[in-house]
């Protein structure tokens, strides 16, 4: 039932409303609780109601909460059937995520995420409540499934050992409409800083050990804190990388390409003297 204090400061409020729209992300006090229900006070926006559906999908960040606490909230509909705002917890939680989340990928921050799920396509993460996408090929070496044949079952059976981990991967494309979000393990170790990569150019030999090899290529750690990725086809034409390079490697690579803040090398086309000075020994 609704109480007479709550009627009377509808009324009011009713005189001076300022109406909000549908769609936009408000802040309001916990006003008054009703059977599963809650009252939110916005201000000259007016009296907002979380019920329902809504209500039982915001129960887990409801708890805890007081008459008074401020929450923020997304407007659903600007009037219900009794003349409130209907609003959604759980929608505005996940607005704010996806903000947080371009800001993010902007700034080319490195996440942790849990993994929830595996398929023989790649990892089902979550992230601030948004669920993302790790495809096995955006794996970091160590991790990408050693498969003969790149058999769909045996890929999906390797990868459901990272189910309930939490990986450390950075977002290489959202699109909060179609609430599509995927993400790279890889990539955040082929994104060294810009003042690192200065003292580098392209045809520069450097030398380093090799950190992880995969069938498309292996990944060469140099200089401290940097890494580049040696393509394939520039290991061999004939051989998979495998076969040729392992882990703990030392090897010296020529820079081909720098693209984005990334390293590309190559192990051919190496200058003939073994005495040649690498970039780091000079």
């Amino acid at each position: 039932m609704e109480s007479m204090a709550l009627r009377s400061l509808r009324k009011i409020k009713g005189e001076i409303i300022s109406p909000p729209k549908t769609g936009e992300i408000v802040e309001g006090k916990i006003l008054n609780w009703g059977k599963s229900s809650v009252f939110l006070d916005l201000g000259p926006k007016g009296i907002g109601i979380i019920y329902g559906r809504e209500f039982q999908r915001a129960k887990d960040a409801l708890k805890g909460l007081a008459i008074g606490d401020k929450v923020s909230a997304k407007v659903l509909d600007l009037e219900s059937e009794e003349g409130y705002r209907e609003l959604s917890l759980v929608e505005a939680a996940k607005e704010v995520a996806w903000v947080n989340l371009e800001e993010k990928k902007e700034k080319e921050e490195i996440i942790e995420v849990e993994v929830k799920g595996a398929n023989k396509g790649g990892l089902i993460c979550q992230v601030h409540g948004i669920s993302g996408f790790l495809p096995a090929s955006q794996l970091s070496p160590q991790h990408y499934p050693k498969v003969e044949n790149g058999e769909g079952a045996k890929i999906a059976s390797a990868l459901q050992k990272f189910v309930g981990k939490k990986l450390k991967v950075k977002i290489i494309a959202l699109d909060p409409k179609k609430e599509k979000l995927i993400l790279s393990e890889k990539s955040r170790k082929l994104s060294p800083k810009k003042e690192d990569l200065a003292k580098y150019r392209v045809g520069d030999i450097v030398e380093g050990k090799i950190t992880g090899v995969t069938n498309f290529g292996a990944f060469l750690g140099f200089d401290k804190n940097l890494e580049g990725l040696i393509h394939a086809s520039e290991i061999s034409e004939t051989k998979d990388p495998t076969e040729i390079l392992k882990i703990g490697q030392k090897v010296k690579a020529k820079i081909i390409e720098i693209i984005n803040n990334r390293i590309y090398l190559s192990l051919k086309d190496l200058p003939a003297k073994a005495s040649q000075k690498t970039k780091s020994e000079r």
